[in-house]
């Protein structure tokens, strides 16, 4: 399958990561308000929210259907959507029946926290929809739950990340994580885009890691 190289940064040269779309905010972004959420909120599972904090997510298909190949990229292009804007996404892969993300959300210009909810529902909702319209297929592409939570200060960002690229070695997909095509991670994309423009948003200060403050 083609890929597309992009400048490495030094300490990660060994991932092969896909090409992200724009993480440019749109002159309307500015003036987004986030929705009303609680710091912990629940439905089935417990989420907790944790402004300019990494969190770590994870979401399944429903009933553990493989997602095809041939939108499997599409996945990784929601998940970078609001990059920049309403949070900071530090890392993503996308397997064959789930997604882990790592990201840090931002405040609106109230102050208000993007709430996971917000976000994993945008992520989930645009993505399906991309989906069955690409497979020509109907129903529900997703769990409705999600499993979230703040990495510990015990955790870096970088070991944390290496964690989750490695996944698909781990499962027994490819030899090597550089092999998998549908990964994304902030050192190789971070101002860099698709379209050659910046993303005018920095990460929440919250978000640095002993890593990143060298």
């Amino acid at each position: 399958m083609p890929t597309h190289e992009q400048p490495a940064h030094p300490r990660s040269s060994r991932h092969h990561v896909a090409q992200p779309p724009s993480a440019v905010p749109s002159e309307q972004t500015f003036d987004l308000k986030a929705k009303p959420t609680a710091s912990n909120y629940r439905r089935n599972l417990p989420h907790i929210q944790a402004a300019e904090k990494p969190i770590y997510v994870t979401f399944c298909t429903k009933d553990r259907w493989e997602l095809p190949e041939s939108v499997r990229s599409k996945v990784l292009e929601h998940c970078l959507h609001d990059h920049g804007v309403k949070y900071w996404l530090h890392a993503v892969i996308v397997m064959p029946d789930h997604v882990h993300l790592i990201l840090s959300p931002y405040r609106d210009s109230q102050g208000c926290v993007f709430g996971l909810a917000e976000i994993t529902n945008g992520i989930k909702g645009a993505s399906a929809h991309t989906i069955n319209m690409v497979l020509g297929r109907r129903g529900t592409v997703w769990q409705d739950e999600s499993f979230d939570r703040v990495l510990r200060t015990s955790e870096s960002l970088t070991s944390k990340t290496d964690y989750i690229l490695a996944n698909p070695v781990r499962k027994g997909l490819v030899a090597s994580s550089q092999q998998w095509p549908w990964v994304w991670t902030e050192w190789m994309g971070t101002k860099s885009t698709a379209e050659g423009g910046c993303a005018t948003s920095d990460p929440p200060t919250g978000a640095l890691d002993e890593d990143h403050k060298h």
